[in-house]
């Protein structure tokens, strides 16, 4: 998993986040592959909800195709 410091995550703006509440940064490619591997476990686990899992999944998708090109 990707790390940030506290430093570089407040730094990061709001649409830097997949979900409201500044909850799983994708700044980059790392970072929303990770978030797409940790919200599929969270929905299985039952503490995300499907709608917050396909918010996750449409954003991190999008900053993929971003870094592809």
């Amino acid at each position: 998993m990707s790390k940030l410091t506290t430093e570089e995550r407040n730094a990061l703006p709001d649409d830097a986040f997949a979900l409201p509440g500044r909850r799983y940064p994708i700044p980059d490619a790392t970072h929303a592959r990770d978030a797409l591997a940790r919200a599929s476990e969270m929905l299985h686990r039952g503490t995300l909800t499907q709608e917050e899992y396909e918010t996750i999944h449409t954003k991190a998708e999008e900053v993929l195709r971003r870094e592809r090109m």
